[in-house]
C-alpha cells in the first residue's frame, strides 16, 4: 500500500464549554488516488473532523499526520461572496495567489466551465459557482483534495455531473480526495471507502461493506436501505486497502448541542 497522504491517530476534538467531545477517538487515513467519503448525520462533527485534517481546529488529543509538502486543494462548504461586488471569475481564481490568464483558462476548461473568466460571480449558476470553486483547489495541483459538502444547492443532475467530474480529476491527477457529503445513492457509487461518522468512526470499508452495516442502517434508516438495494459501484482502477469494516460503539444515538 501507498504512503498515506494525510493520517489522523485516536483524534480527539472538544469545543470549549462543551460536555462530550465533537469527536473522540477517530482514526482515518487517505491515501493516493482513492476517494475516501465521510457520511454522518447532522451534527456528528464531519466539518470539524475537515477542519482538524486541514490543521484549522487542534485536537484535544491523538494527532494528525500530512505528508512532507503535502498539497491540499479545499472546496469549503460555504463561501461568502458580497452579490453586490463586482468580481469576475477571472478575478476570484486569483485569491489570494495570483495566476496568470494561461492557468486561469486551463482549469476552467478542465473542470467543464471554459469562457467563464469574465462572468461576474453573482451571475453563476449553482453548479457553475461548485465547478469554479473546484477550479480554484485545483490551481495548486493538489495531491489531496477536499470537499466539504461540495454539492450543497444542486439538483439531482448536477450533483451527478460533479460527482463525475470528482472521478475524472482523480484518474486524470493521482490525487486522494476528501469528501463530506449528504448524498447517500450518489456517494456509494462514487467512493472507493467510506467512513461512517457520528462523534466516533462507527464503521466503515467500501461502500458494499458499509452500506449493509447495522451501525449504517441504524443512522440512516430507511434511506440506508435504498443505498443498499441500489447500489452500483464500478471502477476501473485496483484497490490496494482492505476490504475492512470497523465497528465502533453505539451509533445510533447523535451528539446534542454539538455543531458539525
Amino acid at each position: 500500500m501507498s504512503a498515506a497522504l494525510i493520517q489522523a491517530q485516536s483524534l480527539d476534538v472538544s469545543h470549549p464549554g462543551a460536555d462530550r467531545p465533537v469527536l473522540s477517538q477517530v482514526s482515518m487515513a487517505i491515501h493516493p488516488r482513492e476517494i475516501v467519503t465521510v457520511v454522518g448525520p447532522n451534527g456528528s462533527g464531519k466539518s470539524t473532523l475537515v477542519r482538524a485534517l486541514l490543521g484549522q481546529v487542534a485536537p484535544s488529543s491523538g494527532q494528525v499526520r500530512r505528508a512532507q509538502g503535502l498539497r491540499i486543494g479545499y472546496v469549503p462548504q460555504r463561501v461568502h461572496i458580497e452579490r453586490a461586488m463586482p468580481m469576475t471569475v477571472r478575478r476570484f481564481l486569483s485569491l489570494p495567489v495570483r495566476v496568470n490568464d494561461a492557468q486561469a483558462a486551463a482549469v476552467l476548461e478542465r473542470t467543464g466551465v471554459p469562457g467563464l473568466g469574465q462572468r461576474q460571480i453573482s451571475a453563476l449558476s449553482g453548479g457553475q459557482f461548485q465547478r469554479v470553486l473546484l477550479a480554484r483547489a485545483l490551481l495548486n495541483d493538489p495531491q489531496l483534495l477536499v470537499l466539504d459538502e461540495p454539492t450543497q444547492g444542486l439538483d439531482q443532475p448536477g450533483i451527478v455531473a460533479f460527482y463525475r467530474l470528482i472521478e475524472e480529476v482523480r484518474a486524470e491527477t493521482g490525487a486522494g480526495v476528501l469528501m463530506v457529503s449528504h448524498d447517500l445513492l450518489v456517494v456509494m457509487r462514487a467512493s472507493d471507502r467510506v467512513i461512517c461518522l457520528n462523534g466516533h468512526v462507527c464503521c466503515q470499508g467500501t461502500p458494499q461493506v458499509v452500506s449493509a452495516a447495522p451501525e449504517y442502517r441504524a443512522l440512516f434508516g430507511a434511506e440506508a436501505q435504498g443505498t443498499l438495494a441500489l447500489y452500483r459501484h464500478r471502477h476501473d482502477h485496483d484497490h490496494d486497502h482492505v476490504d475492512e469494516h470497523v465497528h465502533g460503539p453505539d451509533c445510533g444515538h447523535h451528539h446534542p448541542a454539538q455543531k458539525a
